[in-house]
């Protein structure tokens, strides 16, 4: 900790700086003075204070100075959430809560960006988890200030982090416009990676130092006199040529040093377009130009929307002066703001709705303004609405679709590590399979020596898997397994499908034919493999009557097509009473036959409801055909039986199903046996139709400790 004497003076400075850009508060010098205050445990660190002047240059406003103060990495043991939030407001709080999770995101780890695209998806990554583009300004800035501080790193973490800058953070300030930053990122980190390189070219500009600052001086003055003359306002200056950017020229056309001529390079800022080009024609008729050198992307903007005038010309003793012309508002853009030049510089070709988002922020972070966190956090949300971004133990980033669980992770990382998949853990916490991934999160599979995926990962009422390509690999692997196990793994399945959706007289013989197979072991052996489904089954049986209609000789009505807008279309008649059979409580999907009664009017049945079937033949003469009707948007009661072994929690957990389901529960009884500490469960519940049946049923069957869980006829 500094001596008391060097801290007020460091507090006085800092409190004339602030001041002149900032009205001075309470709220700024309390958080000022926890940032003098932290103890200093890591060098490699910066200090917050460090970082707020450079924050403060950029003018900024009052939130992000003092979340930049609070942001301090030895503060966060100090400061709690809670303390922030009562001290200093919601703003300050989300802004330092957001910084402290970049600073908290991972250690550096080389793996992360092996690749362009690893480097492009951990920037999407970053850009995904803050919700607000200034917390990205204060880290960038903390970066700056940590590469000052490599000296006191290994030479492995040294390295690590200066690639990671380049890879990864420069680009970032660069698509958010902040040149200055970009460059100077470049450079330092450029300094750590290629020592003897920096060293070589900061001595050759440091020697020809004077020589060029003499000659870029006698050539303003007489391009200032000119433009005088003209009556042109105008700022004239040397650009400095950045020592990377000069490395990267070097390297690409493979020029030694004094081969260069843009190092000599002056910059004109004037206040109009028609000023721009008027300079041009003074600088092109003083000096000649090198036709090849000149870019006119004020007419022909880059695709990015950078605008400037660029030339080359040749002095009269044969030097070379590169010139940049723009007005006032392109420069302050170019190096604050909008007109970046990311795609230009880094080649890397992103999808628009990034691009769109990226320029937004840029638009927003020229104003700086306390009242744009809302929208910035919208735009922020936007940019990677369609795709989850997770780490995998080692640092490497896996992008997933939004809603992607474990296993979407599993099997975009290998497809046999999917396979053997028996558990995941997300930030260290064993999860359940279906839990849904969230940006940011680093996941750890849990798996086994063999490959056994599970049939219901297919099944996409559970919830396993979200994405298409990977349910594809796990149906995949079935269709190659041995066909004896898959005929018996079918037959199984089938006769499970039965039970559990009572289907009682389904035509085997007609499913093979409808699913245009061979034979019924090749028809199991396929629904072993996950080609046939229940579902698909289940959807044959409902839209085909013909395949499961026991009733033969029941003659359509021709009198009149069905036209009731009721929940059931009665064919040939109209404005008759009806009522659902309690025996088999037909559901929208299933189908259904209509019973006439002496004094109820028309009672609905299922098609293969026990007591239709079991019709004496002088009783079917009163069936009639029945179909759903328009507005069968009712709800009905259905039963289900649930078979488990007891355990505590067991009917919570039926309970949370159907309430996230929106599922109305009318009546449950329930009965335990002791002995074999099983429990048997009847429910009864209001559904919309047959798939929600389906869904319910699937979901059920999910819970730990259940065996059974069927509909009861």
């Amino acid at each position: 900790m500094p001596d008391s004497q060097s801290m007020t003076t460091e507090r006085e400075e800092l409190v004339e700086s602030i001041s002149e850009k900032i009205n001075w508060d309470d709220d700024i010098g309390r958080a000022l003075d926890y940032a003098l205050n932290a103890e200093r445990v890591d060098k490699s660190r910066p200090r917050s204070v460090d970082v707020a002047k450079r924050v403060l240059e950029m003018g900024t406003d009052r939130s992000t100075l003092i979340a930049t103060l609070l942001s301090d990495p030895e503060l966060q043991g100090v400061l709690n959430t809670a303390d922030i939030e009562k001290q200093f407001g919601k703003k300050v709080t989300l802004l330092t809560q957001g910084v402290n999770r970049l600073h908290n995101l991972q250690e550096c780890n080389q793996s992360r960006f092996k690749t362009p695209e690893q480097a492009e998806k951990l920037r999407r990554l970053l850009m995904a988890i803050i919700s607000d583009v200034r917390v990205m300004l204060i880290k960038l800035c903390y970066r700056v200030e940590h590469l000052k501080l490599l000296k006191h790193t290994s030479y492995e973490e040294r390295r690590c982090i200066a690639q990671e800058t380049l890879d990864i953070f420069a680009p970032l300030a660069n698509r958010l416009g902040m040149g200055l930053i970009k460059w100077e990122l470049e450079d330092l980190s450029f300094r750590a990676l290629e020592p003897l390189a920096f060293k070589k070219i900061a001595t050759l500009l440091e020697q020809k130092r004077s020589e060029r600052e003499a000659f870029i001086q006698q050539f303003t003055a007489q391009l200032g006199s000119l433009l005088l003359e003209q009556d042109i306002r105008h700022k004239l200056s040397g650009r400095v040529k950045h020592i990377v950017s000069i490395w990267r020229k070097m390297q690409k056309k493979n020029l030694e040093f004094h081969e260069l001529f843009d190092v000599r390079a002056v910059r004109i800022l004037v206040d109009t377009v028609a000023d721009c080009y008027a300079v041009l024609g003074v600088v092109h008729t003083t000096w000649q130009h090198i036709p090849k050198e000149f870019d006119d992307y004020i007419a022909n903007p880059k695709e990015n929307g950078y605008r400037s005038l660029h030339t080359a010309v040749v002095t009269d003793d044969g030097q070379v002066v590169e010139v940049q012309i723009r007005t006032f508002e392109m420069h302050e853009k170019s190096e604050f703001g909008v007109a970046s030049h990311w795609r230009y510089k880094e080649g890397v070709n992103l999808d628009q709705r990034m691009e769109k988002s990226i320029s937004a922020m840029r638009d927003m972070l020229d104003g700086s303004a306390e009242g744009v966190s809302e929208v910035i956090s919208e735009i922020s949300t936007e940019l990677t609405s369609d795709r989850v971004y997770v780490f995998t133990p080692q640092g490497q980033v896996i992008d997933i679709p939004q809603g992607g669980t474990p296993l979407d992770f599993a099997y975009t990382v290998h497809s046999e590590v999917g396979h053997r998949c028996r558990g995941a853990k997300v930030n260290g916490r064993i999860v359940n399979l279906t839990k849904k991934l969230q940006t940011g999160d680093e996941v750890e599979i849990l798996t086994t020596r063999e490959s056994k995926p599970s049939r219901d990962w297919m099944n996409k009422n559970l919830g396993f898997i979200q994405s298409a390509g990977t349910r594809s690999k796990v149906r995949n692997w079935f269709n190659h397994q041995d066909f004896e196990q898959n005929l018996l793994d079918g037959k199984a399945l089938y006769d499970r499908m039965l039970t559990k959706y009572s289907i009682h007289n389904a035509s085997l013989k007609e499913l093979t034919g409808h699913f245009k197979r061979n034979d019924s072991d090749q028809f199991f052996a396929d629904m072993g493999r996950g080609l046939i489904t229940s579902a698909q089954i289940i959807g044959f049986l409902q839209a085909e009557p013909e395949s499961v209609d026991p009733f033969k000789k029941l003659k359509k009505s021709e009198l009149k097509p069905p036209s009731s807008k009721e929940a059931v279309s009665i064919h040939g008649v109209g404005n008759l009473m009806t009522q659902f059979g309690r025996c088999c409580n037909p559901v929208p999907g299933d189908l259904i036959i209509g019973f006439i009664t002496i004094n109820s009017g028309i009672t609905i049945h299922k098609h293969n409801c026990p007591n239709m079937l079991a019709l004496p033949e002088q009783k079917r003469q009163r069936l009639i055909e029945v179909e759903w009707g328009e507005d069968a948007q009712s709800v009905y009661p259905v039963e289900i039986s649930l078979t488990a072994f007891q355990r505590t929690g067991l009917m919570q957990d039926v309970s949370t199903i159907l309430a996230n389901q929106k599922i109305n529960l009318l009546n449950i009884n329930s009965t335990t046996n002791k002995l074999e500490q099983m429990v048997y469960t009847r429910l009864t519940i209001e559904i919309h139709g047959v798939d929600e049946l389906v869904s319910i049923i699937d979901n059920l069957g999910q819970i730990p400790n259940v065996q059974d869980v069927k509909r009861l006829a």
